[in-house]
């Protein structure tokens, strides 16, 4: 009985230390910006459409519709004038706005990947607050056997991101590229 354990625990030691090895250092990192390419760009770009003009000229022009989204109740008490509104609220609306194009698309491509995916970590926290606090979202709880409430939704959503905050974006990134031409650059002049 011992050898037939032995005999198991050798499979599974060695297919499993197999695929660690062939993986180690750029699947789980291109597999989360995958995962946030095909679940969340799309969602988070519509969503940022929304905030801006029209045209090409428009994405430059933020929309009445982003202080609605993002700052409603400041700016219903400023009367829907955004002049009365302070610098705070710009600021911040501003950088919701932008941080919807600019995040997903950092960490898709591993650019600043630990830096756009710690903003996206930031930018779905303060989304989940307005959404539960401004809109009205019931948030849930967490263990009660409910996965579809807003609660379970958003960790899903910040689990690849964490992974790529702490590990990187993997070999398979701009990030892995740009070191490699920055540490070839240093090494021509040294």
């Amino acid at each position: 009985m011992t050898s037939l354990i032995d005999l198991l625990r050798r499979i599974h030691d060695g297919v499993f230390d197999t695929v660690e090895r062939l993986t180690d250092g750029w699947f789980l990192g291109l597999l989360s910006r995958f995962i946030i390419a095909a679940t969340l760009y799309t969602y988070y770009l519509n969503s940022a459409l929304t905030k801006v003009g029209d045209g090409f000229g428009g994405f430059f022009e933020i929309s009445d519709g982003a202080y609605i989204q993002i700052a409603g109740k400041a700016f219903e008490a400023a009367g829907y004038d955004t002049a009365a509104l302070p610098f705070t609220t710009h600021l911040m609306v501003f950088a919701g706005t932008y941080g919807e194009f600019i995040l997903p698309i950092l960490v898709i491509l591993g650019l600043f990947a630990r830096v756009g995916s710690v903003g996206m970590i930031i930018f779905i926290v303060v989304q989940t607050y307005v959404d539960v606090t401004a809109h009205g979202v019931a948030l849930g709880t967490l263990f009660d056997g409910q996965p579809g409430q807003i609660i379970d939704q958003r960790l899903f959503w910040i689990f690849p991101l964490i992974y790529v905050a702490l590990k990187g974006p993997g070999l398979v990134s701009l990030d892995t590229i740009v070191s490699r031409w920055w540490s070839g650059r240093r090494l021509a002049y040294a």
